[in-house]
């Protein structure tokens, strides 16, 4: 198989259509997309079913440039083993759980893991403020107080902490965003 979408073989692409929330259509754009990449990052020889793209040329993607998670979005989607690059199955992991037809609970699945920074299966309250921080901003100009932050998280735990052990575990998360409709309309990345 060759590097270019139109080359996918049609079991590859039903494949994929089994195994995601795209249409055949959106394999073929994003297969064109990471073969791109790919040549982006002077791998031109790499095939799209071979190949990796570089976690820096896969951050310069437009529609992850301004995501303040996009370094968490690549080290929960890579399969590599230092989360430093991307194959095109990652990349259609990705698009799917972005994808307007995956579930909430794909989607807060992942949501989930993207804000858990120490990956320990809980949101502390370190996660929480750093969620908060990536959210508002780090600069000092636009970084919330201390009492700001602690009050902050105060609230979260509060509303989300159900078992009051401190920190929000998955199911807490997941019951959080139920309630929140906009999450499954915000949570996505289109190409």
């Amino acid at each position: 198989m060759g590097g270019s979408s139109s080359q996918l073989s049609k079991e590859l692409l039903n494949e994929y259509q089994d195994l995601t929330y795209l249409t055949k259509q959106e394999i073929l754009i994003a297969s064109q997309r990471f073969t791109d990449l790919l040549q982006k990052d002077r791998k031109s020889t790499d095939t799209t079913e071979t190949g990796r793209v570089s976690k820096k040329t896969f951050l310069e993607l437009p529609e992850l440039k301004a995501n303040p998670f996009k370094d968490r979005i690549c080290y929960v989607f890579s399969t590599s083993e230092n989360h430093d690059s991307m194959s095109f199955e990652d990349f259609l992991d990705m698009l799917s759980a972005f994808s307007d037809s995956a579930t909430l609970e794909v989607k807060s699945y992942y949501a989930f893991r993207i804000y858990d920074f120490d990956g320990d299966g809980a949101l502390s309250r370190e996660d929480l403020e750093m969620l908060v921080n990536r959210l508002t901003g780090e600069e000092e100009n636009s970084k919330l107080s201390k009492d700001e932050m602690r009050q902050l998280i105060d609230n979260i735990l509060e509303e989300s902490d159900i078992d009051k052990d401190g920190t929000i575990n998955h199911s807490e998360f997941q019951h959080v965003i139920s309630r929140s409709p906009d999450f499954v309309s915000s949570f996505k990345i289109i190409l």
